[in-house]
């Protein structure tokens, strides 16, 4: 009987039964018993203990490699990969790349609100200096379009600035956004021709309270208790500094109150208008002061007229010099970019943090206009102002809740 059938016959017990002789004839296997081997798949690999020479006698073993190949198997060693990361890392995600810094984020609002306000700041100098040499408010309203159309269509033909995709619709909705915008523009600007750059802001200043009462009794919206409560230093306040003003004049008084009046409804018809549109906040301005300055030029030509605008900027040059020319494009150019700043604020941060921010830009034009132009403050009239602006702050606070 040969070896290898003896081998057979030891590793099948139930064919050796049904040969006795067989089996009583079969010597003793003088080799190691083969481990029975598994259904895995299974590399070689050498035995636990070193060996010292790569001519070594010793046998190599049959290892299984548990679902070595599988795609089951490499994503194990892809979670268990990760996982030793972390522990190696100490447990901390890495942060997405896109998102930016919290910090970062803080900055960049600060910087917006930063340039905001000075900007602001110098429009409402120079364009005062324009409107005691050259007392037309129509005429002064439409350069500031016209200077911040041409500003954007530049930007737009030089490729500094995508320009946007619009289309009619789009211009349907802005259009009376556009036509509030233009009235709020002219009432704010007569009222500065005709009283104290500090005197239109602390009456612009009560431009919550016309939003809560437009709201409440054309829109239905009902607002909570303390909303309703922070009017009162609002209301309050506006009225005590109106009644101390030294220079009060009624014409300055209402355009301030017409242009609140104004603002609310653009922002109303900005809000419903927008909703779902994916302009950025500086092409939206933008196209914003070109449909006004169509909407405003014609008016300004029937209201004043070149006749009075050519008399009136020969005097302004006689008395003023050729410093009068840059104090327009000033004014003109600071309106632009002011309103563009703002609008681009406004996709950083939300409706609160920007009303708390306009607030403070008041304060900041309040406090600097008075020093430049040397305005008498009563301490009554100054105990208004800060009455109606406090008054502001705790709208701004009661809506956040």
């Amino acid at each position: 009987m040969t070896i290898a059938k003896m081998i057979f016959l030891a590793r099948c017990p139930s064919v050796s039964s049904a040969f006795p002789a067989a089996k009583r004839l079969a010597p003793k296997p003088t080799v190691a018993p083969i481990p029975r081997l598994s259904p895995l798949p299974c590399i070689l690999s050498p035995p636990k203990t070193p060996s010292t020479s790569l001519s070594s006698s010793k046998p190599l073993y049959l290892t299984p490699l548990v679902g070595f190949g599988s795609a089951k198997s490499r994503s194990l060693f892809a979670e268990a990969k990760a996982s030793d990361a972390d522990r190696h890392d100490g447990g901390v995600s890495l942060p997405d790349p896109k998102t930016p810094p919290a910090g970062s984020r803080k900055g960049v609002i600060g910087l917006y609100f930063a340039i905001w306000w000075a900007l602001n700041v110098v429009f409402n100098i120079y364009n005062k200096k324009v409107l005691n040499a050259f007392p037309y408010p129509w005429l002064t309203s439409t350069l500031s379009l016209a200077a911040g159309s041409l500003i954007m269509l530049s930007f737009w033909a030089t490729s500094l600035v995508e320009a946007p995709k619009t289309d009619l619709e789009f211009w349907k909705s802005l259009a009376p956004v556009a036509v509030a915008h233009t009235i709020g523009h002219v009432a704010a600007t007569v009222s500065m021709s005709k009283v104290a750059v500090s005197f239109t802001h602390i009456i612009k200043s009560g431009e919550p309270a016309f939003s809560v009462l437009v709201s409440r009794f054309l829109m239905g919206e009902k607002f909570p208790v303390p909303v309703y409560l922070s009017l009162i230093p609002i209301i309050g306040g506006c009225c005590l500094a109106a009644v101390t003003e030294l220079n009060f004049n009624m014409t300055g008084f209402m355009g301030a109150m017409i242009s609140n009046l104004a603002f609310v409804f653009r922002n109303i018809f900005s809000k419903r208008g927008m909703s779902g549109k994916s302009v950025s906040g500086m092409n939206y301005y933008a196209c914003l002061s070109m449909l006004s300055l169509l909407i405003l030029a014609p008016f300004a030509i029937a209201v004043e007229g070149p006749q009075m605008w050519a008399a009136g900027w020969q005097t302004a040059i006689s008395e003023i010099g050729h410093r009068f020319i840059w104090w327009v494009v000033a004014q003109s150019v600071f309106y632009h970019f002011y309103n563009q700043v703002s609008y681009m604020s406004l996709d950083q941060i939300s409706p609160l943090t920007f009303s708390i921010g306009n607030t403070m830009k008041r304060i900041s034009v309040i406090i600097s206009s008075i020093i430049i132009f040397h305005t008498p403050v009563q301490p009554v009239n100054a105990m208004g102002a800060a009455i109606a602006i406090l008054g502001t702050f705790l709208y701004s606070q009661a809506k956040k809740k």
